[in-house]
């Protein structure tokens, strides 16, 4: 899995499905992330083929609800990103993904209620040793590429502090989500904090936030050094 100037698809909640992605693929991005799924949902799920559609699918024991799907077309660019609270829950479920897919991805990030209030997502940012604890047990027990993805912290300073921890635990890749926990999308997204991240560290950083026109696309990787 190689990061450098690539095009990236964010994960994003109920659109980032394998028909999107494969579309996404067709348009030009290199790398697809899969929507979020949290680990106690992919943990009751069975590993299921299906040559109907040639498809890999992860299903909820004792039911047809398809949690997550893949194809071979997909599996050398498409990232499983999972929320997760707990180390060990983590790399139950990423052992049970890990060979379909071309590595596997923390939500670091996300502020909605449902992933605060439950350790997970934005949750992990003022937790940097179970952060550490999370990516540490992944890398020592997969050999998948492990990556995460965060937002800005209150200070660039304490942006930095965090992903060069990030980068000490042998992860592949950062992506930063250019606003803090607090901000929204209609705030804009800054470019120049990390811009910060990426002078500091020598992985890859994939710089999130703000991309909505094709041209944007070389704006961001100007403003950001990514």
């Amino acid at each position: 899995m190689e990061y450098e100037n690539k095009l990236v698809l964010a994960p994003m909640v109920r659109v980032g499905t394998l028909p999107f992605r494969l579309l996404a693929a067709d348009y030009g991005a290199d790398i697809t992330y899969a929507e979020e799924i949290i680990d106690h949902k992919i943990i009751k799920c069975e590993r299921i083929v299906n040559d109907y559609i040639r498809s890999t699918d992860f299903v909820e024991k004792g039911t047809d609800n398809v949690v997550f799907r893949t194809c071979n077309e997909e599996k050398a660019r498409v990232v499983f990103q999972m929320g997760t609270s707990d180390a060990v829950r983590a790399l139950k479920a990423a052992q049970l993904v890990c060979k379909d897919v071309a590595a596997v991805d923390i939500n670091m990030g996300c502020p909605k209620s449902f992933s605060v209030s439950g350790g997970m997502g934005a949750a992990l940012l003022t937790k940097p040793d179970l952060i550490h604890d999370i990516l540490t047990t992944l890398r020592r027990n997969i050999d998948t590429p492990v990556t995460c993805k965060i937002r800005l912290l209150k200070s660039s300073q304490d942006t930095v502090e965090l992903a060069r921890r990030i980068e000490k635990t042998g992860v592949s890749a950062l992506a930063v989500h250019g606003r803090q926990v607090a901000e929204r999308p209609r705030d804009p997204a800054k470019w120049n904090e990390i811009a910060d991240v990426v002078s500091a560290l020598t992985i890859p950083v994939i710089a999130n936030g703000d991309v909505f026109e094709y041209d944007d696309i070389q704006r961001i990787k100007v403003a950001t050094g990514s």
